[in-house]
């Protein structure tokens, strides 16, 4: 069988400094330039950059704005 996730809208913040997260599960770490994601029971976690930008999209469209180190890689 195949299931597709339901859309869901979540909060989500970008880490700047590490974090440590309590959960039901133990305590989670989440590193500057992932996200910390607020679920829809109040759940907080982190997420990967690579794995949020392919999970989730803004509400308006438009583009996730880029991490600020990683935008200062691609200028010359």
């Amino acid at each position: 069988m195949k299931f597709r996730k339901k859309p869901v809208i979540i909060e989500a913040t970008r880490i700047s400094e590490k974090i440590e997260i309590a959960t039901r599960e133990g305590t989670l770490y989440g590193y500057p330039g992932e996200w910390l994601i607020t679920g829809i029971q109040g759940e907080k976690y982190p997420c990967g950059d690579e794995i949020f930008r392919g999970s989730y999209e803004m509400i308006d469209g438009t583009e996730i704005p880029p991490d600020k180190k990683e935008a200062s890689k691609n200028v010359k």
